[in-house]
């Protein structure tokens, strides 16, 4: 009998924590092998609340959950009292399989080397983990995912703080680890330009615990990007040089000011 290959599921959950306002009501959501999903909602709304409920940190207020046991979590930021190095910070993520009282052994420092160089930090092994970037350290945090060994990751807003540059190189990461090895994926964003670069499918997270969920070109229309967001938003076609792609733009308010270009 062939494997399922859905690693995770939620069906008809909810989240509240004070029982008036909800996060997400009645919420069925899948994620299978190779797969990439986007959630995306304002400030607040319970993306982050989300993550934490596939993860399996959070238990929801009602519903169903189908956990994978083998699923990393890569938070927005790394916190430790200690000054770590790149290499230890990895480690972390062989936390399940390294016994009680037990140190790292040469399968796990391998296993972590491994995870380094697919995330193309390799040479960052013995360098201070606070010394690093904000995209260097985010790189990082997925090697220590992926040195676990999981089938399944969950990210949160993997590239709100990074230049347009390192927004490439995670997003490019985050595709090509779903594609060559089969991870189930999904993420947090509140760009909607980052659904569009890497996932199969998006989650819309829309005010009054409201939800839109499906394919991403399905899903992803101005219309429902101005009713999550409140302003309006335009789909553009761009010349890559090799192909058409579709761009989401917002359109801010301008306002006159003394000076200021007419």
């Amino acid at each position: 009998m062939a494997s399922d290959p859905v690693k995770l599921r939620i069906e008809k959950a909810s989240q509240s924590y004070d029982g008036e306002r909800w996060q997400f009501r009645d919420l069925d959501l899948a994620l299978s092998a190779g797969e990439i999903i986007a959630i995306l909602g304002p400030n607040g709304r319970g993306k982050s609340t989300l993550l934490r409920v596939l993860a399996g940190l959070l238990k929801p207020t009602a519903g169903k959950t189908v956990l994978s046991p083998r699923t990393g979590f890569v938070p927005q930021e790394f916190s430790g009292s200690f000054p770590y190095s790149v290499l230890d910070v990895v480690l972390m993520g062989r936390a399940r399989h390294i016994g009680l009282f037990q140190t790292p052994g040469k399968i796990d420092v391998e296993k972590a080397m491994e995870a380094l160089v697919a995330t193309g930090m390799a040479d960052y092994a013995p360098r201070n983990i606070d010394a690093l970037s904000g995209g260097e350290r985010q790189l990082v945090l997925i090697a220590r995912a992926l040195a676990g060994e999981n089938a399944v990751l969950l990210l949160d807003e993997p590239a709100s703080a990074l230049d347009l540059k390192n927004q490439d190189v995670v997003l490019s990461l985050v595709g090509a680890l779903a594609d060559r090895q089969g991870l189930a994926i999904a993420f947090t964003t509140h760009q909607p330009n980052h659904a569009l670069a890497v996932a199969d499918k998006v989650l819309l997270m829309l005010d009054q615990a409201r939800t839109v969920f499906g394919v991403t070109d399905e899903v992803m229309t101005e219309d429902n990007l101005e009713a999550l967001y409140g302003i309006p938003v335009r789909s553009s076609k761009l010349d890559s040089g090799q192909r058409m792609k579709s761009a989401f733009v917002p359109l801010f308010r301008q306002r006159h000011r003394k000076g200021s270009r007419s």
